[in-house]
């Protein structure tokens, strides 16, 4: 640096890092012994249920019991919304061990996870949110400090008598394992008398007992110290946009949207023939043509609203009714959009059928449409804090509702009952229902299929066997009833 050239001053800490460093200060806040107690017994639990079976009961046991170790704290605070939003993620491991389908199970548990990364990070706003994971997992090392100091604190003075004691049940609990696995493999009728017990299970129980633990004690250490999110910044603060820059393009987009609902009414009035007539396609062609491009602008209107409402003139009352009509009329009539999407989608499906992907698309076509509905009453009056975390519980609400829809049998049901409908739309059915992609669904499927008239039943049925179960831990619904109907039908079998 040249002699008399002016020092550059640091950075001002901003309001991020203040709410970084608060948050590692939280790594001071200790555990009492009551939730260490519970840690360690989720943990336990967790190498036990977890390993060598399959995902079923023993998984959502373990779940549930990682979050209930945040439960108490959150009671203590009345977290009601925190609260909801947890029992939500909760259902949606309920549902790992009543359905069978590893998609729906895949869903469910991706839901879960964000659903209870929000709940736990007490996250409010779209940002907040979307980082919820990353600080629920720094969070979990942030505990790992705290876990330490609150073991140390709880043995005291008593440390010494507590390592001694520690100490002494390895060394005796390895002395006894390596002569017991002596006699054993010395003498057959020793052995005979000892517990089956596979020691190649041991290493990856330990791992993941170890591993579930710490992500009871993350959830525990969370509630206890949340995570101190930075406040909002200050919509004072914010670029003052001119009304006509604002209200031109989002008039524009109003008027795009309400023309296209409106034709919507006239195709829904006038049927096939005015599809015919105006287009040249079919009512199906037209119902398929569609449909992905209503969702992609569902998306993409819910992320103009978003910037919008951000942006808004709200300087006068007239500024604020305008922005409030002009945002209301895109939203109304993109739910419009929506039911368009969704009848599409009806028509689809009565044409050609249903499928995974047909069904959950429609379900999160309809998720969004509930979206817009209370983005519509967070702009009534321009009070919307509650919003982001409602959108999350909306999106586990949609996901809980695909698991208890329970999709696979609900595909076998609807075509099924297509191919063998007398009426003249199902006859041409008849000739294009994929059995092949019916006898490839999970065991969800087979009770429903069982319900199917025969030769369609047999058809579906042909070559499916039993799932094979292994005991409490890998319960699973699904795979039960499945089991139930074949076996049976196995027993009918000449």
């Amino acid at each position: 640096m040249r002699h008399g050239a002016p020092a550059s001053l640091p950075r001002a800490p901003g309001r991020w890092d203040f709410a970084i460093s608060a948050f590692w200060r939280g790594s001071t806040v200790p555990l009492d012994r009551w939730r260490l107690g519970a840690v360690a017994a989720v943990g336990l639990l967790g190498g036990v249920a977890v390993v060598g079976h399959q995902i079923g009961l023993g998984m959502t046991v373990v779940g549930l019991g990682v979050l209930a170790t945040a439960v108490p704290a959150m009671l203590q605070r009345r977290a009601v919304g925190d609260l909801l939003t947890l029992v939500l993620a909760g259902a949606l491991l309920l549902m790992v061990s009543v359905r069978a389908a590893e998609w729906v199970v895949a869903l469910c548990l991706l839901a879960a996870v964000g659903a209870a990364t929000a709940a736990l990070t007490a996250a409010r706003r779209p940002s907040t949110v979307l980082l919820a994971p990353l600080v629920a997992a720094l969070g979990t090392l942030r505990a790992l400090p705290s876990v330490r100091r609150s073991l140390g604190a709880l043995a005291g003075s008593r440390r010494e008598s507590v390592l001694v004691a520690v100490r002494t049940l390895v060394v005796t609990a390895l002395l006894v394992g390596v002569f017991v696995a002596l006699f054993a493999s010395a003498d057959a009728v020793f052995a005979a008398f000892l517990p089956r017990v596979d020691i190649g299970l041991l290493p990856g129980q330990v791992v993941v007992g170890l591993i579930v633990a710490v992500l009871a004690a993350g959830a525990a250490h969370l509630s206890v110290a949340p995570a101190p999110w930075p406040a909002a910044p200050d919509g004072t603060a914010r670029r003052q946009v001119r009304p006509g820059e604002w209200f031109l393009p989002i008039i524009a987009l109003d008027t795009v949207v309400v023309a296209f609902v409106l034709v919507q009414i006239g195709a829904l009035i006038g049927g096939h023939a005015f599809v015919q007539r105006t287009a040249g396609l079919t009512y199906a062609d037209y119902a398929r043509e569609g449909f992905g491009q209503l969702v992609a602008v569902t998306v993409l209107t819910l992320g103009v609203v978003a910037l919008a409402a951000r942006w808004a003139p709200r300087v006068t009352g007239a500024h604020r009714r305008g922005s409030s009509l002009a945002l209301g009329v895109l939203c109304l009539s993109t739910l419009g959009v929506v039911g368009s999407a969704v009848q599409r989608m009806a028509l689809y499906v009565d044409a050609f059928g249903l499928t995974r992907l047909r069904i959950t698309v429609l379900v999160a076509e309809i998720a969004l449409g509930v979206v817009f509905l209370l983005v519509i009453a967070a702009g009534v009056r321009w009070r919307g804090a509650w919003l982001p975390r409602a959108v999350v519980q909306v999106v586990a609400v949609a996901v809980l509702a695909l698991a208890v829809m329970n999709p696979d049998a609900l595909i076998v049901q609807r075509n099924g009952h297509l191919s063998v409908s007398g009426d003249g739309l199902s006859d041409g059915i008849a000739n294009r229902v994929d059995v092949g992609y019916l006898r490839g669904l999970s065991a969800d499927a087979v009770p429903a299929a069982d319900g199917l008239a025969e030769p369609v039943r047999t058809a579906v049925l042909d070559g499916r066997t039993a799932p094979t179960s292994d005991g409490l831990a890998g319960w699973n619904l699904g795979r039960a009833r499945a089991v139930e109907v074949l076996d049976e039908l196995g027993a009918d079998s000449p």
